[in-house]
C-alpha cells in the first residue's frame, strides 16, 4: 500500500469516527499483524520462537468518553459496547470482539491501572485467518488506547501482550500462546524464550529480508478455521500430557535427555502421535537456537535451511497440515509453493496450521513469477507480499491539538 493509499485510509476513518460519534476523534492508533518467523507450535510449551512485526496494521481512531462504556465499531463486525461497571467474562461473547476489548479493560483492571471509557472505530488490513494474528494485533491495540488515554504510556510492551494474551484465553475461548502478542506490540523481528514465562528473553534482531535478496509471502490455501478449534486445542494438550508424565506442566520443563531415554515407554502408553509432537517441540526449540543465530550473522541461507526444515518438521511430527475432517486445501498450498519454488527459498506451515496460509521466502528474481502463478491457481489477492515493520503499536496521530 502506497503513502497515498495510508492517508487515504486513515482519513477515511477520521471520518467515520466523526460519523459514527458525532465529535472528532482525539488520535489515531495502529498496530502491526506478525509473522511467524521460526518455533511453530513452541511459545505454549515455554520455548522458543522467532516472530516479526509486519505493515499490514489494525488501525482505530478514537476518543476518551466520560460514560465509563467502551463502544468500538470494527470494520466487518458487529459493533459492541462494554460497560467498565462489568469485566467478568461473559460466555455468550466467547469468539466475539466484546469479549476481547471487556477482555483487554479487564487485564489492565487487573494491573491496577486506572481505566475509562472511549470510543474508536477501527479497520484492519490484516486479514481474518491469514496466520497474521489479526486477534493479537486488536488485543494490542486496544490495550495501546488504554495505555495513552489513561496510563501515560506506563504499560510496557510485555504487560500489553500479557493483557491481549489473558483476554483471548480467558474471554475469547481461544488456547494461545504469547508470541502473537508480543510481535504485535514489539515490532520488528523479535526472538522469545519462554523459559521463564514471567520475564521470557527478549531480542531485537536487526534484519531485513529483501535486503538479503528475498521476498517474504504469505500464501492464503482458502480453507476455513471454522470447527477447527479441537484440532488446534489437541497440540498443547497432547504436548502437555508428554510432560505430566515427567510430573511438568509443559515440555520446555522436561530435559530433552530425560524425554528420550523413555520415548518407547511413551509411545505404549499414550499412542504416538503426542510423543512425535514432542519429538516437534524439542527439535523446533534448537532450530529456532539455529536461526536466532542465523539472522544476527546476517547468514540468510541457514536461516533458510531452519525454516525448510521446520516446514518439514510440521508436517511429518507436529501434524498440523490436515484436520480431522481431511481438509487438504493446506496441504496442496504447500506443495504448489514447493513446486513453485524449484528447490530455491523455502516454504513452511505458518502459524497455527490446518487451514490459512504458507510462508514463503523467494528469491526476489522469482518474487513476480511466483506471486502470479500462485495466484493463478489459488486466487486473486491469495499471495501476499510482506515487509518487515520496525515499531509496534503506538500512537500515530494526535488530533486534539
Amino acid at each position: 500500500m502506497t503513502d497515498k493509499d495510508t492517508t487515504s485510509r486513515y482519513t477515511a476513518l477520521q471520518k467515520q469516527f466523526v460519523q459514527r460519534f458525532h465529535r472528532p476523534a482525539q488520535a489515531l492508533f495502529s498496530a502491526p499483524g506478525r509473522t511467524e518467523l521460526g518455533g511453530n507450535h513452541t511459545d505454549h510449551q515455554h520455548g522458543r520462537v522467532l516472530a516479526a512485526a509486519v505493515e499490514l496494521d489494525t488501525a482505530a481512531a478514537a476518543a476518551k468518553n466520560n460514560d465509563r462504556i467502551l463502544r468500538v465499531e470494527s470494520q466487518g463486525y458487529a459493533p459492541c459496547e462494554i460497560s467498565l461497571e462489568s469485566l467478568q467474562p461473559c460466555p455468550s461473547e466467547h469468539g466475539t470482539t466484546a469479549a476481547l476489548v471487556r477482555g483487554v479493560a479487564a487485564g489492565f483492571a487487573a494491573l491496577g491501572c486506572p481505566i475509562g471509557g472511549f470510543d474508536a472505530c477501527a479497520t484492519s488490513r490484516v486479514m481474518p485467518g491469514s496466520g497474521l494474528s489479526s486477534s493479537a494485533a486488536f488485543e494490542v491495540l486496544v490495550g495501546e488506547i488504554f495505555n495513552d488515554f489513561y496510563c501515560q504510556g506506563r504499560v510496557s510492551a510485555l504487560q500489553i501482550a500479557r493483557i491481549g494474551q489473558y483476554a483471548e484465553n480467558v474471554y475469547f475461548g481461544k488456547p494461545c500462546g504469547l508470541m502473537d502478542q508480543m510481535a504485535c506490540a514489539m515490532g520488528g523481528v523479535v526472538y522469545l524464550d519462554f523459559a521463564n514465562p514471567e520475564e521470557p528473553e527478549i531480542q531485537q534482531l536487526p534484519f531485513d529480508f529483501s535486503r538479503c535478496g528475498y521476498g517474504l509471502c504469505i500464501l492464503d490455501s482458502g480453507a476455513d478455521h471454522a470447527d477447527l478449534t479441537a484440532d488446534y486445542a489437541a497440540i498443547p494438550a497432547e504436548m502437555g500430557a508428554v510432560a505430566r508424565v515427567f510430573d511438568k506442566e509443559v515440555l520446555g520443563q522436561v530435559p530433552e535427555q530425560v524425554f528420550y531415554r523413555r520415548i518407547g515407554d511413551l509411545r505404549r502408553q499414550m499412542g504416538a502421535r503426542p510423543v512425535l509432537r514432542a519429538i516437534h517441540f524439542f527439535e523446533e526449540n534448537r532450530r529456532v537456537e539455529r536461526q536466532r543465530q542465523a539472522l544476527f550473522e546476517q547468514d540468510v541461507e541457514a536461516f533458510l535451511r531452519c525454516a525448510a526444515a521446520s516446514g518439514s518438521s510440521s508436517w511429518r511430527l507436529l501434524q498440523n497440515v490436515i484436520p480431522a475432517n481431511g481438509e487438504t486445501k493446506l496441504a496442496f498450498t504447500l506443495a504448489l509453493a514447493e513446486g513453485l519454488l524449484h528447490g530455491a527459498g523455502a516454504c513452511r506451515v505458518h502459524g497455527g496450521g490446518f487451514a490459512g496460509t504458507v510462508q514463503a521466502f523467494v528469491p526476489l528474481p522469482m518474487l513476480e513469477e511466483f506471486q502470479s502463478r500462485a495466484e493463478a491457481v489459488l486466487g486473486t489477492g491469495s499471495c501476499h507480499v510482506l515487509s518487515v515493520r520496525q515499531q509496534g503499536a503506538y500512537r500515530l496521530t494526535d488530533f486534539s491539538a
